[in-house]
């Protein structure tokens, strides 16, 4: 009969040859996790032609991107999530449907990168507010979220979403909707002047 005592060197034995292998699980990729700041807005009414609510969290500069004599184009920085919401405004001047059209071209140029294009339709006519919002949906979209609004008369202004990483909208999808709730308000409290 074999020993109780090589019976257990024999177990240990198995036991660490066992153990001496090499087994590599995978760990699944992650994001970080995003922290959400509470909603509060504040009221952007200066000298402008326009004045809307905006996020608190947010601040808002004079746009880097504005040519001579475009003096009411400004940027709503989010800091917090690297993003810019980019605001250009134009005089209404016998050239709406001008405006209308390079608005829905910047729109469309996102078709190669774009799954889908949603577009909504605003209007109230008690503020004299008439629009478009298009939400652009895809993974290497450059700006997910863009709004045209205008009096049809007189004002004209365009805004787009956009952030300051390489586009990957499906890591960065909370952010992009917690964003156009913003935006949204904005367009819903906006006035013209």
């Amino acid at each position: 009969m074999i020993k109780k005592g090589f019976i257990i060197f024999l177990i240990l034995l198995a036991g660490i040859i066992y153990s001496c292998e090499s087994h590599y699980t995978p760990k699944p990729r992650g994001y970080f996790r995003i922290d959400m700041p509470k909603k509060n807005y504040m009221r952007f009414d200066t000298s402008y032609p326009y004045s809307f609510e905006y996020p608190a969290y947010a601040y808002i500069e004079p746009s880097k991107h504005a040519r001579k004599g475009e003096n009411y184009w400004i940027d709503i920085q989010f800091r917090k999530f690297d993003a810019t919401v980019h605001i250009s405004y134009k005089k209404v001047e016998n050239n709406l449907m001008t405006y209308l059209e390079d608005a829905h071209t910047l729109a469309v140029k996102h078709i190669p990168k774009a799954d889908a294009i949603y577009d909504s339709i605003v209007l109230d006519r008690s503020r004299q507010m008439f629009g478009l919002i298009y939400q652009i949906e895809g993974s290497e979209v450059a700006s997910p979220y863009q709004f045209l609004l205008t009096d049809s008369t007189t004002n004209f202004v365009r805004g787009a979403l956009y952030f300051n990483v390489l586009p990957n909208n499906d890591s960065l999808e909370p952010v992009i909707r917690f964003i156009e709730q913003d935006i949204d308000h904005l367009i819903n409290t906006f006035q013209w002047k």
